[in-house]
């Protein structure tokens, strides 16, 4: 039987990811974040005998290796959030973890994941795309709501896709929310959902606008990367990014076909069609 490395960061993506590979009849030997990997794993491990799950500290690469390669290891994917700000906190890396850091010309989610992915594969692991196994998942093109976005907002999904792909090209982050074509908060190290947290709070702090000032209605555009590696980072929306646009008065979010994850699409779509808000994919251009 085939056996599948799964190195497990935080939220729902590795729960989906194990699910799939099980429906595929493969084992799944998961290396379990300590500072980030849901502890539910481990009951989900309990119940299902081609499931083990081996925990690790985020600075252990050494360990993560020696573990892949002890239960026999030869592919590996990464699946759910490991915020990149974690690698200034007090986690201590374990001597080949901190070779690695020192010898990057740049700590961008790209290099540092890259680097991580060659010793890896120096190791006898390969690093393969999460998508592998879960195609179904990528957001189709087109509107993905009952309700399409308006006039304003198309124009705002415009100048924001020119936004974020200049962000994206430079690896600070994918995301960018914008107000009547103004951009009004870009992702850096806090991820998605601080950053539209940010942006609503923003808004709020400029108290109630008179009529003739332009409109506040936030839309925000998640993209891929110019030249994305599906091993990791994979842009992924879900129900939490929708009720944190709700909250942060967002009515609009513009996502890359093919290149997007939909989790819990139909629970996403009910939740934004509650909340008026518009979704849609479009195609890269």
């Amino acid at each position: 039987m085939d056996k599948l490395g799964l190195i497990a960061g935080n939220g729902r993506f590795p729960f989906l990811l194990l699910d799939a590979a099980r429906a595929h009849g493969t084992e799944v030997v998961v290396a379990a974040i300590k500072e980030e990997t849901d502890p539910e794993i481990d009951a989900r491990a309990a119940a299902d005998e081609g499931v083990r799950v081996h925990w690790l500290s985020l600075g252990e690469l050494s360990r993560l290796i020696e573990t892949f390669q002890r239960e026999g290891v030869q592919k590996a994917v990464m699946a759910g959030q490991v915020k990149h700000k974690q690698i200034f906190s007090s986690i201590r890396p374990d001597w080949r973890l901190a070779k690695l850091l020192l010898n990057l010309r740049t700590r961008n989610t790209d290099m540092l994941l890259g680097a991580v992915a060659k010793v890896l594969g120096d190791e006898g692991i390969e690093l393969i795309p999460s998508t592998a196994y879960l195609e179904p998942l990528l957001a189709q093109t087109g509107v993905l709501t009952a309700r399409a976005p308006s006039e304003q907002e198309q124009k705002d999904i415009q100048y924001g896709r020119e936004v974020a792909r200049g962000l994206a090209a430079f690896d600070l982050g994918q995301t960018v929310v914008i107000a009547a074509q103004a951009c009004v908060a870009v992702e850096a190290m806090e991820g998605t959902d601080a950053t539209i947290e940010r942006a609503g709070a923003l808004m709020r702090s400029l108290g109630e606008p008179p009529a003739s000032t332009l409109d506040r209605s936030l839309t925000v555009v998640k993209v891929a990367k110019p030249k994305q590696d599906l091993r990791f980072d994979v842009p992924v929306i879900g129900v939490a990014t929708i009720r944190t646009m709700r909250a942060a008065g967002a009515t609009c979010l513009a996502i890359e076909a093919q290149r997007t994850l939909l989790f819990d699409r139909e629970a996403l779509k009910a939740e934004a069609d509650a909340a008026g808000i518009a979704v849609i994919a479009i195609e890269r251009g």
